[in-house]
């Protein structure tokens, strides 16, 4: 599984990063770094929470930063 981070800036200089194969995978950070962590995080929690629920496992889970 690979899962493309977009990022934007906010104007009060925060950073939004997002992973929109993923709905509702976004998260801010001070630094685009804090940002693409954060998002990274989330989103191995939500693909936990789906192999939880189909006891399926990926066989890799890749990010790529846009």
């Amino acid at each position: 599984m690979d899962f493309e981070i977009k990022f934007d800036r906010e104007e009060d200089g925060r950073w939004i990063a997002e992973i929109e194969s993923l709905p509702g995978v976004l998260a801010y950070g001070r630094t685009k770094l804090e940002a693409q962590s954060k998002v990274e995080a989330l989103a191995l929690r939500v693909i936990a929470d789906r192999i939880e629920v189909a006891r399926t496992a990926p066989e890799l889970v890749r990010f790529a930063v846009a």
